[in-house]
C-alpha cells in the first residue's frame, strides 16, 4: 500500500480527514489503486490525503462520497478541512463571516477576497511562499460558497478606483476578474459594489482597508489587519467609528450603476485585446 503512515485523528481536520478516508476506503474493500481509478485520479493523490499530506479539494471530497456511498460525509467535512488552512490569525473572522446576515467591507488596493476569481487569488496568494498555494487558493474559494448559500449574507464592498488599475497576475486575470465582478452585480441581488473614484480626493478610508459583520442576534464586528496578523472587535466605539467611515465612504463612491460603467470601461481601456509586453496576443 502507498504512502502508510500512522495519524492521530485529532491532530487537526487534515489528519482526521486522512484517516477517515483511509478506514472508510478499507471497509469498502478497495485499494487506494482501486479508489483513484473510480474517482479519476492518481492512486498517489488517495495516499497523500490518507497521510494529511495533501489538502483535498471539494471536487475530489464530492467524488469520494460518490464511490465509498458515504452520504456526503466528506462534502460535509472538507470545508472545516480547508478552514484550516486559513492563516491562524484569519480563521476566526473566516468563521464570524460565514455567520453573518450583513457584510460591508472597503477595500483599497485589492479586491474583495469574497469576490475574486481563482486566478486573482492565485496571484494575490503567490507573492509570497508559504505554503501549498493550491490549499491557501482552494480554502479561499471555499470561503466564497457562503455567497451560494439559500440565504446569503447581504454583501456591500466599496473599492477604490486603484483596484481597478493595479494589475494583478496580468491583463487577462484582470480582465477575468472585473467581468467577475460585472457578472456578480448583475446575476446577485445580493451583492453590490461601489467605486471610490481617484478624483474623490481625502476621504475617510485612507486609514486603509476595513470589514464590518453585522448578525441576526450578536453584536456587531469590525475587522481591520496589518501585515502581520487582523484585528476583529466588538467594542461599540470602534463599531460607531467604522459604521460612520463606511458611511462616508459610500456616499462619497459612485453609486452601483456608475460603478458597474467604470469597471467595465476600465475592463475595455486598460486590459482589452491589447498585446502583452512580449509582443503575444492577449486573447
Amino acid at each position: 500500500m502507498v504512502n502508510i503512515r500512522d495519524l492521530d485523528p485529532s491532530a487537526s481536520p487534515l489528519d482526521y480527514y486522512g484517516s477517515e478516508l483511509r478506514r472508510k476506503r478499507e471497509s469498502a474493500g478497495m485499494t487506494q489503486e482501486q479508489l483513484g481509478s473510480c474517482i479519476f485520479c492518481a492512486a498517489s493523490l488517495i495516499g497523500q490525503i490518507e497521510t494529511a499530506r495533501k489538502v483535498p479539494t471539494r471536487d475530489i471530497s464530492e467524488r469520494l462520497d460518490a464511490a465509498l456511498l458515504t452520504e456526503g460525509f466528506f462534502g460535509r467535512l472538507v470545508g472545516l478541512v480547508l478552514r484550516s488552512q486559513l492563516p491562524a490569525w484569519f480563521q476566526q473572522y473566516a468563521e464570524m463571516e460565514a455567520r453573518a446576515a450583513f457584510i460591508s467591507s472597503f477595500h483599497s488596493q485589492l479586491v474583495d477576497g469574497l469576490l475574486q476569481t481563482e486566478d486573482y487569488a492565485r496571484a494575490v496568494l503567490g507573492v509570497r511562499d508559504e505554503g501549498d498555494i493550491d490549499a491557501r487558493v482552494e480554502a479561499r474559494m471555499e470561503r466564497q460558497r457562503i455567497l451560494d448559500r439559500e440565504t446569503p449574507p447581504l454583501t456591500w464592498v466599496v473599492m477604490s478606483e486603484a483596484v481597478l488599475h493595479q494589475t494583478i497576475g496580468g491583463r487577462k486575470c484582470m480582465r477575468e476578474q472585473l467581468q467577475h465582478l460585472l457578472d456578480l452585480n448583475r446575476k446577485r441581488e445580493w451583492v453590490k459594489m461601489q467605486v471610490l473614484p481617484f478624483g474623490a480626493g481625502a476621504h475617510a478610508g485612507l486609514p486603509g482597508p476595513f470589514n464590518l459583520l453585522r448578525f441576526e442576534d450578536d453584536p456587531d464586528l469590525v475587522y481591520t489587519e496589518d501585515f502581520v496578523s487582523g484585528h476583529m472587535t466588538a467594542n461599540p466605539q470602534a463599531v460607531r467609528e467604522g459604521s460612520l467611515r463606511y458611511d462616508h465612504l459610500q456616499a462619497t463612491a459612485l453609486s452601483v450603476e456608475d460603478s458597474a460603467a467604470l469597471i467595465a470601461r476600465v475592463m475595455e481601456e486598460r486590459y482589452g485585446d491589447q498585446p502583452e509586453p512580449d509582443g503575444r496576443p492577449l486573447a
